[in-house]
C-alpha cells in the first residue's frame, strides 16, 4: 500500500490533507496490529508512540498555523485540537515510562487508541471540510509537511 510519504518521496505532490488522511490511516492500522498481538505490543507501542509524536508536531508547526490564519471560523476547531494533543502527548509519555511493565500499559494505549479515532473523526469530518474549501494552498503546505515529517522520522527528503 502506497503510504503518502513514500509518494512525496517519489516525487508525486502530496497535498497537506491526504498526507494527513494517510497518517491517521497508517496509525490505526498499528492500533489494529497491536490488539492482535501476543508478543510485539512493546514494539508496536512505541512505533505508534513515534507515528503519533512525528504526525502531531508536523500538525502543531505547519498545519494548524496555516488553518487558523487561512480558514475562516476554524479557530475553535484549531484550539481543541491542540488541548486534544496536549493530553494524547501525556499518555504517550505515560506509556513510553511504562515500557510494558505496568498492569496499566494495554489499557493506556487502548485509551490512547479512543482519543486518536476521537480527535481524527473530528479533525476529518469538522476541520478538513473547511480547510478543502478555504484557499489554502494544499500542495505546498503538504510538501512543507512531508519534508518536516522526514526530519523528524529520518526518511528522506521528499524529491
Amino acid at each position: 500500500m502506497p503510504s503518502a510519504k513514500n509518494s512525496a518521496r517519489a516525487g508525486k505532490t502530496v497535498d497537506a490533507l491526504r498526507l494527513l488522511r494517510s497518517q491517521h490511516e497508517e496509525v490505526s492500522a498499528l492500533f489494529a496490529e497491536f490488539e492482535k498481538s501476543r508478543s510485539r505490543k512493546e514494539a508496536l507501542a512505541e512505533e505508534i508512540c513515534a507515528a503519533l509524536t512525528a504526525h502531531a508536531t508536523i500538525e502543531e508547526e505547519i498545519f494548524y498555523p496555516a488553518v487558523r490564519e487561512g480558514v475562516e471560523d476554524a479557530e475553535d476547531l484549531v484550539a481543541e485540537a491542540a488541548v486534544e494533543h496536549q493530553s494524547l502527548k501525556e499518555l504517550i509519555s505515560k506509556i513510553e515510562a511504562a515500557k510494558g511493565d505496568s498492569e496499566m500499559f494495554e489499557a493506556q494505549v487502548k485509551v490512547l487508541g479512543e482519543y486518536v479515532k476521537h480527535h481524527v473523526k473530528e479533525e476529518q469530518g469538522e476541520m478538513f471540510p473547511k480547510v478543502r474549501e478555504s484557499k489554502l494552498d494544499l500542495k505546498a503546505l503538504g510538501e512543507r509537511m512531508a519534508t518536516r515529517h522526514s526530519e523528524l522520522t529520518g526518511e528522506r527528503a521528499a524529491a
